[in-house]
Order: structure tokens, then C-alpha cells, then sequence
């Protein structure tokens, strides 16, 4: 969650991740494990989202997540290294809650809310874009992107433009296809500061940090737009309690550690090609168990935000 290009649901390195296996390296069955559950499970995630939604309130709900999944991964980190792998500086811990909050409330907890208003496929191909947004951001701080980059942002905010149609043809509600776009700038600017600022030098305390400060701002959005009048315990139904359940284990913890393990473990331009499979997983989980509609404009900007996503990690895998 450290890294300097992720996307909302995932918080992990599209561009720019700090380790890359030496090449010829033999691809390993735990290796092929470890991306199957980077595929699945954070592709699964928008599902997960759209079914705690049903019953519970947005940044609420989006607030236990990460509130709970912080405390877990902090305790595990103390129990496998020690209580000193915890310990920063007040100057670290602010910098991990400034891009918890960027992430997690501005970024999921928007798209958290969003996704009460779109459909998961949706949101998870909108979400694809945040490369191309980072792209912008890198070369409007005085980094040159290769020319493929530039390439790739044009056919990511195409994409976008049409997967936008469903909005504002009515099919779906035009300010939660919004919300997601400002999720997205939000991801990408909390991506992008994450490797300019000083942050815990253990990424997975780091991590730890910024899920609970984002989770606290999630909780906080949450009660001042008053998601806790008329919201009671006993209406949320089981299968929003078993997303819930499978957001912060599988989610934001399993997941998390396997993308971890394989950034030491696997050649970087294997690692990255989840960028544009989390989003087709998410799509087909969509249409096949919630029945959501596959229209031309998701199916079309899909594809090309998708092309565009992959011209971006491959022009910085050559790089």
C-alpha cells in the first residue's frame, strides 16, 4: 500500500514497484498460486463492496474494514518481527495517515460509496484508469514517461469517456460514475506522494498505519453524514456480513501478503498484468452471481482502458 501507482480497491504497485526478479528465473507453482489469489480475490473485491452495500452504510462499513484489518495486520507484524517493527516517528506515522486517508477514505471509501449507485463491473473498469492519472501526475512533477506511456493515458481516458455513456444516458446514475472518476484522482495523488514523503520503513507496519487512519477518516465521514440514524445491527443481512468478512481477511490481508511475497519472488512484468485482469474478473463476478448488465459502453470502454492500462506497464517494464 506504499507503492507509487495502485488502484482503489487494491493499493498496490502498477508502475514503479521497488523489486524486480532477475530475469530467467523459473516460474514457481507458488508463484503461479500467489497471482491466482492477486487475480481473483482483488478482482472479487468490487463484488464484496456491492453486497456490504446492500445492507450497510457506506464509510461506515468501509471504516470497520479497515479499521479491523489494520489492528490484525499490526498484530501480525509484532508477533512475526517484533513490537520494534511498529515503531516510527511522529513525522512517519503522519505521513502513513495522510496517504491512508488520500487512499482509503478519498479513494475506496468514495468508490465504496459509489457502488450504491453502479455496478461493480463498472466501477472496477472506471477504477482502471488510475495508471494513466499517474502517468499525468509524474510528468506534471517533472518526470518523463516513454512515448507508449502518453499512449496508454490517451486510450485510458477514451475508455473512460465511454464508460462515462451509461451515466449520462441514464442507464446508471451519473454522480456515482463521477464519484468513482474523483476516487480515482484521490488514488492516484495518494500513490503518488506515498514514495515522496518519509513513511515507515517496514511497508507492512506502513500499510498497518494507513488502514486504520483511513479506516478512523472513513468512520468519521460516516457519522457526520449521519449513516448511524436508522441503521441497525440486527437488519444487515448475512451475506453483507460475509462480504464484510472476506473484504478484510481475503481482501486487505491475504491478498496483500501474497502481492508482497510476489514482488520478491516473481519477474515484475508477471506481477504487474493484474492491473488488467482485476477488471475483467470483476466485470464477469458482476454479471454472472448479481446479474449486472454488460452494455456496449461498459464492454467497449472496458476493453480499451484495458489496452491503455496495458500499454502503460509495459512501456515502464521496458524501462
Amino acid at each position: 500500500m506504499v507503492t507509487n501507482s495502485s488502484t482503489p480497491e487494491t493499493g498496490t504497485s502498477v508502475v514503479g514497484a521497488p523489486a524486480k526478479s532477475p530475469p530467467g528465473r523459473r516460474i514457481s507453482g507458488a508463484v503461479w498460486a500467489a497471482l491466482a489469489i492477486v487475480y481473483v480475490v482483488w478482482g472479487s473485491t468490487y463484488l464484496g463492496i456491492r453486497i456490504v452495500v446492500e445492507t450497510m452504510p457506506p464509510f461506515l462499513s468501509a471504516g470497520a474494514r479497515f479499521v479491523v484489518a489494520g489492528l490484525i495486520l499490526a498484530a501480525l507484524v509484532a508477533w512475526r518481527q517484533g513490537a520494534s517493527a511498529l515503531r516510527v516517528t511522529r513525522t512517519q506515522l503522519a505521513s502513513a495517515a495522510l496517504i491512508g486517508v488520500l487512499l482509503l477514505l478519498g479513494g475506496n471509501g468514495l468508490v465504496v460509496l459509489a457502488e450504491t449507485a453502479v455496478p461493480s463491473g463498472l466501477a472496477a473498469l472506471l477504477i482502471a484508469v488510475v495508471p494513466a492519472w499517474v502517468v499525468v501526475l509524474r510528468r506534471a512533477f517533472g518526470e518523463r514517461p516513454g512515448l507508449g506511456a502518453y499512449g496508454g493515458v490517451l486510450l485510458g481516458l477514451g475508455g473512460l469517456a465511454v464508460l462515462t455513456l451509461p451515466g449520462l444516458s441514464g442507464d446508471v446514475r451519473l454522480w456515482g460514475v463521477l464519484t468513482v472518476i474523483a476516487a480515482t484522482v484521490m488514488w492516484s495523488v495518494g500513490s503518488f506522494s506515498s514514495s515522496r514523503i518519509p513513511m515507515p520503513a517496514n511497508p507492512f507496519a506502513a500499510s498497518a498505519y494507513e488502514m486504520i487512519a483511513g479506516g478512523i477518516g472513513c468512520a468519521i465521514v460516516g457519522l457526520g453524514r449521519g449513516e448511524q440514524h436508522g441503521f441497525a445491527l440486527d437488519q444487515v443481512s448475512a451475506r453483507s456480513w460475509a462480504a464484510l468478512g472476506y473484504l478484510v481477511v481475503f481482501g486487505s490481508l491475504v491478498a496483500f501478503t501474497a502481492y508482497a511475497w510476489l514482488l520478491h519472488s516473481a519477474p515484475l512484468s508477471l506481477v504487474a498484468t493484474y492491473a488488467y485482469v482485476n477488471p475483467v474478473v470483476a466485470v464477469l463476478l458482476g454479471a454472472l452471481i448479481l446479474n449486472e448488465d454488460l452494455t456496449w459502453p461498459i464492454a467497449l470502454g472496458g476493453v480499451v482502458v484495458v489496452a491503455g492500462v496495458f500499454l502503460i506497464v509495459s512501456t515502464e517494464r521496458r524501462r
